[in-house]
């Protein structure tokens, strides 16, 4: 398939992803075959997605009113769901400041709390 022009982009996290596959695959499971592509996409997501796409809007929202967060980081710690603080330093490893103790305690709050 050939892409001729963006209409639209939004960062989805991987729950939200498996519900829109899920879709997909309902709709066209009595129509045909499902591609080679579209059957690992399902898979991945069917391994990886934690949680429902409500619980992870909910959790990207709540990230987003934090003071060092973006939507890609938000939406990253929506998808790992990280248990430790070195999970969290990690996904915060490339950006140009280190978080305080207090504020990866209120990130892993969040997180425990989704």
């Amino acid at each position: 398939m050939i892409v001729k022009s963006v209409l639209q982009e939004d960062l989805l996290t991987l729950a939200e992803v498996k519900e829109l596959l899920d879709q997909i695959r309902l709709k066209r499971a009595d129509e045909e075959e499902l591609g080679y592509e579209l059957r690992r996409a399902i898979r991945h997501a069917d391994l990886f997605a934690k949680g429902t796409a409500e619980e992870s809007q909910a959790m990207v929202a709540e990230l987003m009113k934090l003071e060092k967060m973006n939507k890609q980081i938000a939406v990253k710690i929506a998808d790992v769901r990280p248990t430790s603080k070195d999970e969290l330093r990690a996904i915060y490893a490339k950006e140009r400041f280190t978080l305080s103790e207090e504020e990866l305690n209120s990130i892993l709050e969040i997180v425990f709390r989704g």
